[in-house]
């Protein structure tokens, strides 16, 4: 039997306790989770790729059963590069699910064969987001709780306080 393999794609920017919520609840669905971080020219993310990528090896050092990676172009492409067809999404509200199925749909529309499978997230995640979670602690809101411990460092560092 051969193992199953899901996408995580995002950016990441940075890892919170909602997308590792989702995480955790893919685990229990698939055998192994990429998280693929999307190298995107269009975005300017606080933390470079290298930190992202550190930031969510340290979290993760104890999942054997998580590949973190990172990828240029279309997710569609990378997803059968990576030799699956699933690629998970959180959801939180109902702004995030018209864009995703936007996003659903275009990948179909790109590879029939590659399927997105949503996760709604913990209620007590529902609000947040890294853009909030940054937002808050540029401000110097403490955001420990919301993030892995490893996280909230790298911001404070980030924001130098």
């Amino acid at each position: 039997m051969s193992s199953k393999i899901a996408i995580y794609p995002g950016t990441f920017d940075p890892i919170t306790n909602g997308h590792l919520s989702i995480l955790t609840r893919a685990l229990k669905i698939f055998d192994k989770i990429v998280i693929a971080l999307l190298n995107n020219p269009q975005k300017v993310p606080l933390f470079t790729m290298d930190e992202r990528i550190q930031m969510i090896r340290d979290v993760l050092k104890d999942q054997p059963n998580v590949e973190i990676d990172s990828y240029n172009g279309l997710l569609v492409d990378y997803v059968v590069r990576k030799k699956t067809n699933v690629i998970i999404r959180g959801l939180r509200a109902l702004v995030d699910f018209e864009y995703e199925f936007q996003m659903a749909l275009m990948n179909r529309k790109l590879n029939r064969e590659v399927q997105s499978v949503f996760l709604m997230t913990d209620y007590k995640w529902f609000y947040t987001s890294s853009t909030i979670i940054k937002e808050a602690a540029s401000l110097g809101g403490d955001v420990s709780g919301l993030v892995p411990p490893v996280v909230c460092k790298k911001l404070k560092e980030k924001f130098g306080y």
